[in-house]
């Protein structure tokens, strides 16, 4: 069972970092994207990332900074240095190490600048939405660029599973990233719902929450089986079976 989540808008590359570390497997990718970046200016990246003048001047100056060595002294781990509701429901800092270790087999990171992410892979900083309209080269934006590069990454850990099934815990701007046609194993996606007013709905806030404690259920439990998924009832979550398909299992609350 392979598990992909998005990445997460902010950062935090302070504090004590873990000592076990591996590289992106796409860095020169990484680095022609940011060849590209630095060609704009702030007002370009306000204008083209739909940001305020002081994240564009933060951004550009991480573009500068930003170099192909990755190491502990400017970097952290990918599954540490993202923050945000995703990442405060998986919460990494309470994993053993052992824990680690198997998110590092099963837990992979979609990234606008790095393709796929192992939870151990160091970052730099960066900002850098996979749904960003960035032209480089011969392809109009990030979905063509990464296209084949990150299903094949994909396929390739799924292999390395005996259970090969993809479970998705990303927003739709990143799953979009993976060519399903060439996928070589079915979807599961878990789908979060509250009720409000009446009725039961995605209110993102919570739904984002939920994926990332759905993720951690997933690892900390080492689940290998899809109907494995059931069982979740964190934070008041109930698997709902009539509202369910085997390709969308439907959590509600409330």
């Amino acid at each position: 069972m392979l598990v992909v989540i998005s990445p997460a808008k902010k950062l935090d590359t302070s504090g004590v970092k873990h000592q076990k570390f591996t590289v992106p497997s796409f860095i020169n990718q990484s680095e022609q994207l940011i060849q590209q970046l630095r060609k704009l200016s702030p007002k370009d990246l306000k204008q083209l990332m739909k940001i305020s003048d002081d994240l564009a001047e933060l951004n550009n100056q991480r573009y500068f900074s930003w170099n192909k060595k990755h190491d502990l002294e400017k970097c952290k781990q990918a599954l540490f240095a993202f923050t945000g509701e995703v990442y405060a429901g998986l919460n990494a800092i309470s994993f053993s190490e052992s824990e680690v270790e198997n998110a590092q087999k099963h837990l992979r990171i979609l990234s606008g600048l790095y393709g796929v992410l192992k939870p151990l892979d160091l970052i730099h900083p960066y900002r850098l939405e996979m749904g960003t309209k960035l032209k480089i080269e011969n392809y109009s934006n990030l979905y063509e660029f990464w296209r084949d590069v990150i299903v094949d990454d994909i396929n390739k850990s799924i292999k390395e599973n005996k259970d090969k099934v993809l479970i998705n815990l990303a927003s739709n701007e990143y799953f979009k990233a993976i060519n399903k046609k060439k996928l070589i194993a079915p979807v599961i996606t878990p789908v979060f719902k509250d009720f409000n007013k009446g009725s039961y709905k995605t209110v993102m806030m919570y739904a984002k929450k939920a994926r990332g404690a759905m993720a951690s259920f997933i690892l900390k439990n080492k689940i290998t089986k899809p109907e494995e998924l059931t069982a979740f009832d964190i934070d008041g979550y109930l698997f709902n079976k009539d509202v369910s398909n085997e390709n969308e299992f439907v959590f509600y609350r409330g």
